[in-house]
């Protein structure tokens, strides 16, 4: 209407200006003037008709579009093949087009709750937000995209929902992606210790046995099984299979431990299984797969690592570490440290936060090296150490440790050319004593006893992982060995890896082997003294009473599971925690002992021990943390005590039931074949 009129506007502007020029011809010519104001009257009128006319004309124009438009508009909206629906915030329609009337069968009443005909469509979790979903309903898929509706009482009051069916789209792509391939090998660990010492019909005898049951195995499976060599296989099966091994907890591991060769040999696998992605090549493929076997193999092997989505799921790890009889790898990675320390200008030494004596011993035994090459070192210590508070008095005063402890602030002031950082007793980039001076150092060493994380230092010039060993200072007690023929440490320097081995092995009780003693004998000779290490140990009266009070306040239960708070006044909590862990383990028929702790500010720790039998490590990896098969912790940050407590011990049981149904457990088999007899 507005434009109507401003053109009657712009006419009758122009008709003043005419009847303007008339009127001066009026002064001229009388007659000529009223002849041309006859012709403008006329002219006038001519035009007010046809604007009249012509606005009667867009009028019509402008009802029929309007009308038009809201039919068709109407018609798309209803017969539009996409499920439109208004919904309250108690999934109540508001509004709905005809095709949910088609799709349903007949008519839904306003009001009705959605849940009524989609019992799995939840709107809660993306109310008031835009966005798009798929759900699943009587084995059809449906595309769901929502929409905030404001109203006038209420910016997101109700929302809009748009349903497609994508049925047939969707079961194509999930149909591809269970026949995805998955890629893998399957290695035997200990292959070469398993065939010590037999004739060639025996070694022929049991790797027929395990062609066999891996040949089975993978039949069963429908994959495609070929033999390498003798200890390495690769594997292929679709994705749709995997959840058939997951669910029998890849059972392959435990029919290939019960065999026995004429030596008695345990026999383990350690499988990687990758899945193919669009992005990847069949070279990052191999080199994915063959990064989680070394992966698996660093944990100790006996176990299955899967690799879906971009996240490493293991499986088994049943069985502790099994300990090599040679030690060709310390000779060659001893040789290949002293080329490390010899190119470097300072080295710098670490282990992880709130360091222990194994931690303590083994840095000490590394900086031993570093002094007989002559070279500047320094053994950097967290701000949380009180676990070896007794040991670093003991020493501060010594000449040969003037200026070898220092702060991780105190590292990073030191300028050199070519650095080397040595981490002992952790793999673990977030747990070392220093962070910022292991980002800031590219030549890194790694040395470590504990089963290999995925999560661990990048990038290291050298990575000594070896979880059979009973701990890192036994490690580097062999790596001195090879180091030189000629006397490296000091009686101190024997005294500290002989504290960090009795530390770990929790007085040659756990994780003990014949090269461990022999460790010890070097030690021995080289002036480790017992009687010092025994003092250091002493514990105080406040502490031996939260020691007490923790263990008096235990729970036992059905299966052998311990578990105990440790009180928060105890001094040093988190190594007392783990001596009440340790002692619980002594109770009889316990078999796992849990041990919770506060840290601050909100931090809540575990300690978890067990006999070996069952796997604390994978427990204690659950709540971010690791460790061995049979010690192991975490720490949660931000987490509720009693909870995380009620949640290990529902883990817990769950290991403990799953070992003692597994009749390839000897502990749990002898039981079940009596009970058939």
């Amino acid at each position: 209407m507005p434009r109507r009129l401003s053109s009657w506007i712009d006419i009758c502007i122009t008709l003043v200006i005419i009847a303007g020029l008339l009127l001066t011809i009026l002064c001229y010519n009388v007659y000529l003037a009223v002849a041309g104001l006859m012709l403008l009257v006329c002219l006038l009128l001519f035009l007010r008709e046809r604007n009249n006319d012509r606005q009667k004309s867009l009028a019509d124009y402008y009802q029929n579009v309007i009308k038009n438009v809201n039919e068709l508009s109407n018609l798309a909206l209803e017969h539009l093949p996409q499920v439109i629906l208004i919904v309250d915030r108690d999934s109540r329609l508001e509004w709905h087009n005809n095709e949910l009337e088609r799709w349903l069968g007949k008519k839904p009443e306003l009001g009705t709750v959605i849940h009524e005909f989609w019992p799995s469509l939840s709107l809660e979790p993306f109310w008031g937000q835009i966005g798009e979903t798929v759900f699943n309903n009587d084995n059809k898929f449906y595309l769901l995209k929502y929409r905030p509706v404001s109203t006038n009482t209420d910016l997101n009051g109700l929302m809009a929902l748009y349903i497609t069916d994508v049925t047939k789209p969707e079961e194509f792509k999930r149909t591809t992606a269970a026949h995805m391939v998955l890629f893998g090998y399957i290695q035997i660990d200990n292959y070469n210790d398993a065939m010590q010492g037999l004739s060639e019909a025996q070694r022929t005898s049991i790797l027929f046995e395990a062609n066999s049951i891996l040949d089975k195995w993978a039949h069963s499976l429908n994959g495609f099984l070929r033999r390498l060599n003798d200890d390495l296989y690769v594997i292929l099966i679709e994705h749709h299979m995997l959840e058939l091994a997951v669910s029998s907890k890849f059972d392959v591991l435990d029919r290939v431990r019960a065999m026995r060769g004429p030596n008695k040999f345990p026999i383990t696998l350690s499988i990687s299984l990758v899945e193919a992605r669009e992005d990847m090549t069949m070279e990052d493929l191999g080199a994915l797969a063959q990064s989680n076997l070394d992966l698996v193999l660093g944990r100790g092997g006996d176990q299955v690592a899967v690799n879906i989505d971009g996240k490493v799921k293991f499986f088994g790890g049943k069985t502790k570490a099994i300990e090599k009889h040679t030690r060709v790898k310390s000779r060659i990675v001893a040789h290949a440290m002293r080329e490390i320390i010899e190119k470097a200008d300072v080295v710098f030494v670490m282990g992880h936060h709130n360091e222990d004596f194994d931690s303590l011993g083994a840095a000490i035994g590394v900086a031993a090296m570093a002094k007989f090459m002559k070279k500047q070192v320094h053994i950097i210590l967290s701000d949380m150490n009180e676990g070896i508070d007794k040991f670093t008095d003991l020493i501060k005063d010594s000449a040969d440790y003037a200026g070898v402890f220092i702060t991780e602030e105190e590292a990073l002031k030191i300028i050199a050319v070519n650095p080397v950082l040595f981490v002992v007793d952790t793999h673990i980039p977030h747990l070392v004593a220093g962070q910022e001076l292991l980002n800031d150092i590219k030549n890194v060493v790694v040395i470590d006893h504990h089963r290999r994380s995925e999560n661990v230092i990048k990038n290291s010039l050298l990575i000594y992982i070896e979880p059979s060993s009973s701990s890192t200072s036994e490690l580097v007690t062999e790596l001195l060995m090879y180091f030189s023929d000629d006397p490296l440490i000091s009686n101190i320097d024997a005294t500290a890896l002989y504290a960090g081995i009795l530390v770990d092995t929790k007085n040659f009780k756990i994780q003990t082997g014949v090269r461990t003693f022999d460790a010890v004998a070097y030690l021995r000779r080289n002036g480790a003294d017992p009687q010092m290490v025994s003092q250091l140990f002493r514990t105080d009266y406040t502490t031996n009473l939260a020691k007490a009070r923790a263990v008096s306040q235990s729970k036992f239960f059905d299966g052998g599971l311990v578990i105990s708070i440790c009180p928060d006044d105890a001094p040093n909590i988190q190594i007392i925690s783990a001596q009440i862990a340790d002692y619980l383990l002594s109770i009889d028929q316990a078999r796992m002992s849990l041990v919770f702790f506060h840290l601050p500010p909100n931090t809540v720790g575990i300690c978890a021990r067990s006999l070996g039998e069952l796997n604390v490590q994978i427990l204690m990896e659950a709540f971010g943390g690791g460790g061995h098969l049979n010690v192991a912790g975490a720490q949660v940050k931000d987490g509720n005590l009693e909870e995380i407590k009620a949640k290990a011990v529902e883990l817990a049981q769950k290991i403990i039931e799953e070992v003692d149904n597994d009749e390839n457990n000897p502990r749990t088999g002898s039981e079940k074949s009596r009970q058939k007899r």
